[in-house]
């Protein structure tokens, strides 16, 4: 099992370690709900550093980005990032990342850390392009800091003006004393922030000083849980769960990241099922019967027949509520259609709504 640069900080700050995607990785600090909360009205720190890195570099980096991704990466101008999907050559998605376009023949792609080799092969394997390819997720770290106080607990680190950033793009500069380090302001818990990029060898400084600099705001050090329940609170797709090699960006309702004004792998396929329109569609609802859903339960209607499946399900600390998502049949994917959540056998109700679940 892999462990990031920060992994005996959290131990020592008494973290509850599990295995996630082949890293020793904190699940929770003081428990989900207390750290959910911390986000949402705070600010909180992951450490995210599992996640992977790639830098693509050449005269013709765009054009394999735009041939293996769904998204138009041509949009993007320096400082941009994009959210996209990898199509598989079957329909599904081998990996959903973001996008950094640096400079016009420089970009990163962040990627999920359970995909990093998975995702690797397949980019190289349409690399006919000549790109200089580099993977340096083994020396990078990454930092998550996320909540409504998150830049002005950063600010006194960096030049750079935090407040003033839009959404999906970065900056690089100097942050904590050190130089070369990225700044984006991305997020994946709805509660605004900053992911921070550097190298590993300053992760303790940067992680001492961050902490240094948000102490008066009650800045907390922030697990995996309460990563989960932020993001689906928002309805964000958790590859692996929402999303896989056998689902669709067009059934996941990610249909705004596939772009069909260029070619890019299984394009046509893709566009074919865009014109006859999917069978099953990815829907947010929320527990109207008490009970939570959890990942693979059946979905069914009044009379017990299956109609989906559970992908992701949770007690909403914000909402207190359970809400969930999950792939149904086309014709139950409308909102306010009331479905059933087959738990021990029984059937509990439920109804379709739009994400983001947290408005």
């Amino acid at each position: 099992m892999k462990n990031t640069a920060l992994t005996n900080v959290h131990i020592k700050a008494g973290a509850k370690m599990v295995p996630f995607a082949g890293y020793n990785m904190p699940v929770q600090y003081e428990g989900i709900n207390a750290e959910h909360e911390t986000v949402r009205n705070k600010v909180g720190v992951f450490d995210v550093s599992h996640m992977g890195e790639f830098i693509l570099k050449g005269d013709h980096a765009l054009a394999l980005i735009q041939k293996v991704t769904s998204n138009d990466a041509s949009k993007l101008h320096d400082g941009k990032v994009q959210y996209s999907c990898l199509p598989n050559e079957e329909g599904g998605i081998v990996d959903d990342l973001l996008v950094y376009r640096i400079d016009e023949k420089t970009y990163m792609l962040v990627v999920n850390a359970s995909n990093i080799d998975k995702d690797w092969n397949w980019i190289s394997k349409y690399n006919s392009f000549g790109v200089d390819m580099k993977n340096i997720s083994d020396r990078t770290s990454l930092l998550a800091v996320q909540g409504p106080k998150a830049a002005e607990a950063l600010q006194s680190l960096t030049d750079i003006p935090l407040a003033a950033m839009e959404y999906y793009t970065f900056k690089k500069g100097k942050f904590a004393g050190i130089d070369n380090v990225l700044i984006s302001a991305t997020g994946y818990t709805g509660a605004g922030g900053f992911e921070i990029y550097f190298d590993n060898e300053h992760a303790e400084l940067i992680w001492d000083e961050i902490f240094k600099a948000g102490a008066h705001l009650g800045i907390k050090p922030i697990g995996l849980g309460a990563r989960d329940t932020l993001r689906l609170e928002m309805g964000f797709c958790l590859y692996g769960n929402d999303i896989d090699d056998t689902t669709s960006p067009l059934e996941a309702g990610l249909g705004w990241v596939t772009k069909f004004s260029k070619e890019f792998t299984n394009s046509k396929a893709l566009l074919q099922q865009k014109t006859m329109g999917v069978a099953r569609k990815l829907v947010g609802f929320e527990m109207i019967d008490r009970g939570i859903a959890r990942h693979d339960y059946p979905i069914v209607d009044a009379e017990g027949n299956i109609i989906g499946k559970v992908t992701s399900g949770t007690q909403s600390p914000t909402l207190q509520k359970a809400i969930g998502m999950g792939y149904v049949k086309t014709e139950f994917a409308k909102e306010g259609t009331e479905i059933y959540i087959s738990i021990r056998d029984n059937r509990v109700k439920a109804k379709v709504v739009k994400p983001p679940f947290n408005k």
